[in-house]
């Protein structure tokens, strides 16, 4: 006898209602999709003219940039896709004590909050993105190993978990600001430098200081780089800094959900 919630079947509720509002709703879902394409196509003009000048860049040549672009890709769009709609409505769901119907429900309120809603207009793009992955690799003519592709798959969830831990906890500070669209905007700030290899950023002070410091005290250039890396056959970090990474994702999700449910325990509904 089932004593709790079935979170494998809410969860498909939640896609099969995404489904329909995104079929309700048939001009916005293509404008997403055509205007995911357009930054697709210009984010890959802009480095056809880089490599059409240079052979690579800092050790990435232009088919193994590609790759790790794609990685990089796939892991914004998963967390944009599923998450960032979520949370960003969290401050909506305050403000008009919507909250409160989350709290009286049978059922987890982060794992409400994080997955009721999924774009799939954003979605779609790991289409593009998986298949500049395979061209690239494709055109690389490398021989990838099995044990490489499950290795990255799980490197892709590792990188998911910890942006998703920044976002909970930089969201959970909704309830005690009231509204906290600068801490969302320092969100976007810091994804920005996952966007290239850890290894680009060298060559000067300012550089090495960048590498540092989103390496080691907010890792989100590894998170990115690692799973790239080990598809590629890419010389890897030193052991410790993968276990690192894995720890401090772990550290990262218990923190935020402590931080989660500090805050629920602050929250006074609007409406009393």
């Amino acid at each position: 006898m089932q004593t709790g919630p079935n979170y494998f079947r809410v969860l498909l509720t939640f896609a099969q209602n995404s489904l329909v509002r995104e079929m309700t709703f048939r001009g916005n879902f293509l404008i997403t999709v055509l205007t995911r394409a357009f930054w697709f196509v210009a984010q890959l003009a802009l480095f056809e003219i880089i490599y059409g000048k240079v052979q690579s860049i800092n050790g990435w040549s232009k088919y193994e940039f590609f790759a790790f672009l794609a990685t990089s890709m796939i892991v914004n769009t998963l967390i944009e896709a599923i998450f960032m709609p979520n949370i960003a409505n969290f401050s909506e769901l305050i403000r008009t004590s919507g909250l409160d119907f989350v709290l009286l429900k049978p059922i987890d309120a982060q794992f409400l909050i994080s997955f009721e809603r999924l774009d799939l207009g954003t979605l779609s793009h790991l289409i593009l993105s998986g298949s500049l992955l395979g061209y690239s690799i494709a055109r690389l003519d490398r021989p990838i190993d099995p044990v490489n592709v499950a290795l990255y798959i799980c490197w892709i969830g590792i990188a998911v978990a910890f942006f998703y831990s920044l976002m909970v906890a930089l969201a959970s500070t909704t309830i005690w600001f009231g509204r906290n669209q600068g801490l969302y905007d320092f969100w976007f700030y810091i994804t920005i430098f996952a966007r290239y290899p850890q290894n680009i950023y060298q060559g000067s002070m300012m550089a090495d200081a960048f590498r540092l410091i989103f390496s080691y005290g907010v890792p989100v250039l590894l998170v990115v780089t690692i799973p790239a890396r080990i598809l590629l056959a890419k010389t890897l970090e030193p052991s410790w800094i993968t276990l690192l990474i894995l720890g401090t994702t772990l550290l990262c999700l218990l923190f935020s959900r402590a931080i989660f449910e500090r805050a629920l325990r602050s929250y006074r509904s609007a409406s009393s």
